[in-house]
Formats: C-alpha cells, structure tokens, sequence
C-alpha cells in the first residue's frame, strides 16, 4: 500500500482499536486526517523538550512548574509554554508512519503548537508502528487564550511506509489532467513549479486590505467561541503602498496568496513553512490542505507570516511558498468543503473563524 491514508481508513483504525478516543472520535475524522482533542491533563512547563531516551512522562517529571486540570477552562498566557496530553492514543502496525500539524485556526492564531511523543527526537513526526500516548505542546505568541478539555488545536494524518511527494515532472503532469492552479478571476494559468508548486503573496494597492497584523495588547480570546470575537479588538487592517509591505520583526501577519490553489479529491497538500532560499520567515504554521481544498476553481491560501530576525521587505507577486504535493492510497469518499462544514472554502483574506 502506498499513500495517505483517507476518511475511510480511519474508520477501519478506529474499529481495530489502532487508534483510540473519546466518544466523539468519529467526529474528528477528516477527509484524509483527523483532528485531535485536548484532555484534562494540562502542565505550565519550564521550557521545550523532546524525550528520545525515555517515556515522555518519565522526563516531564523534571521540567513542571504547575499542573493544571483542563476540566476546568484556563487563560494560556502568551509566550508561556504548556504541555497537554491529547484524548487520543495509537497502537499502529502495517507500516503506517505519520505528521501532525497545527489546524488552520490554530496557524491564525499564531500559536505555536506541535506533538511530543516517547522515545522520540523530532517534533509533529509520528514513527512507524507508534504505540503509545501523544502530548502537544503549546505556545500562544500573540493572545491569551483560553482553553478547555475537548478543544482542538491540531490534526494528525497517517500514511504508508513508502508515500513520497510528487516531483515537479508528476506535477506538472497532473496540472495538464487536474488544473491546479488559476488566477483571481477563476481562469487557469501556467503553474510555476520548481520543487513544489510556487506560490506568491498578493500585496496589490488596490486591494482595501492587503495584510492584518497581530495587536501586541488585547481582551483574551475564548478558542472555543466561534464568531464571536471583534476583529478590531485584536487586529490593526494594513493597506498597502507601492504593492510592497515590510514584514516587522516579531510581529504577526495574516496575508493571502495571489493564486487560487486546488487539492483534487485524490491528492493532498503542504506548504512548506520555512525555505530560506525565499526568505527568512515562517509563512504557515498549518501547512496542510486536504483533498477538495479549493475545487473546482481554485481558493486563496491564507499565509501566517512572522520573521524572528530582520525586517523583510516582500513585493506584490514575490513567490512566499512552496506547496508539495502527495497521492492518497485511494479518492477520498469525503472531500473538504460544504459538506463537511469546512470553514475556509473558498475563502479570501481571511482571519480564523473566532471572529466577526
């Protein structure tokens, strides 16, 4: 077997206890991921870490400051780092290898969270045939936030041993059969390729917002109440001059992409959140698109950019991002969109659903 695995499979994990829940698991489950939910179980911890010698539990022991029961809702206070085990275990086998990644209304909030797991030294990766519980840490860098048990921040998706992304040869192909990409106006437009789809930033003058940026102070935001929060109340509208903006050191921008992008219902996507032949700049926290994103006429990419050393100027039409490209082992029988309640279907510049 080869590629992601799609709605179908999970359903297939979740009744061979390969993968284990509450009683809403089958809720999570996407077209080729499935979200992931906070427990109770919550610690402020002294700093990062990862736990490759050991259980993580065995080595988070020595890094608690306080231990905090998520039953009960609690402020996350920006730059504070906590750590939650998350509702859902695993126990795969049949080569099944996975990632995590934030969700798109995490990224827009600029929090920055990702999976720690046992015996593990790398972050959001989850090792073939895992066995064990998984733990996410989390970092709020622009609002408090409050958080509740149940709440869900990140999503995991699983593949086969083999899976690969496609090469720009494939992909370029697959844009000959599955247009993937247009321009504003919906018409299709020559893709440029090179190590994944090229994507660029729209900054044009004309627009009456190009850009929002984080406020450094704000009311706390609930994560649990959907539009409800007052964009005003936590960000500053940028229209820009010259079809350029300058991206501030360590500030919080939510910018969108001057192409229309589609996921056809067979593949998923990735952004790729640093490449430093670009520039020096994260431009997504929630880097994956799932099959039907953006079909059939394409939608924006919505881009959450921070630089944490100098100052960066971009320009109207500057590539910003990279999107990979992979197969599913099969169609999914449910495809992002409409029917599924997603929320940034065809969307523009758009901020995470909190807010009105």
């Amino acid at each position: 077997m080869t590629g992601s695995l799609t709605f179908d499979d999970y359903k297939i994990l979740l009744s061979n206890n390969n993968l284990q829940g509450n009683s809403n698991i089958h809720n999570q489950i996407q077209p080729s991921s499935i979200d992931l939910t906070l427990s109770e179980e919550c610690y402020e911890i002294k700093s990062s870490f990862l736990s490759p010698k050991k259980k993580l539990r065995d080595k988070l022991s020595d890094m608690i400051i306080n231990k905090i029961d998520l039953s009960k809702k609690k402020i996350f206070k920006k730059n504070t780092t906590y750590i939650v085990r998350l509702n859902e275990k695993l126990s795969l086998n049949q080569d099944i290898r996975g990632l995590c990644n934030p969700k798109s209304s995490t990224g827009r909030l600029d929090i920055f969270c990702r999976t720690i797991l046992d015996y593990s030294d790398e972050y959001e990766k989850i090792p073939l045939n895992y066995s064990g519980e998984i733990f996410l840490e989390i970092t709020s860098q622009s609002f408090d936030i409050e958080f509740h048990a149940g709440d869900s921040l990140n999503q995991m998706r699983l593949v086969f041993l083999n899976n690969d992304y496609m090469d720009d040869e494939t992909l370029m192909k697959l844009n000959e059969n599955q247009t993937i990409v247009f321009d504003e106006n919906n018409n299709k437009i020559k893709p440029y390729v090179n190590n994944g789809l090229k994507v660029s930033v729209d900054l044009s003058s004309k627009n009456l917002v190009s850009a929002y940026k984080a406020k450094k102070k704000t009311p706390v935001l609930i994560f649990s109440k959907i539009h409800n929060h007052k964009k005003n109340d936590f960000w500053v509208p940028i229209e820009t001059k010259n079809n350029s903006l300058i991206i501030e050191r360590d500030n919080f921008y939510i910018l969108r992409s001057k192409e229309k992008i589609r996921i056809p219902p067979n593949m998923a996507g990735e952004m790729v959140p640093y490449d430093t032949g670009i520039g020096d700049f994260r431009v997504h926290y929630a880097g994956f698109f799932d099959p039907g994103f953006g079909d059939p006429d394409g939608s924006f990419a919505v881009l959450e950019v921070k630089t944490n050393e100098v100052p960066f100027l971009l320009e109207d039409g500057q590539t910003i991002a990279r999107i990979k490209y992979e197969k599913l082992n099969k169609e999914s029988s449910v495809v992002y969109g409409k029917e599924i309640k997603s929320n940034y279907q065809n969307q523009k510049l758009a901020l995470s659903k909190h807010f009105i």
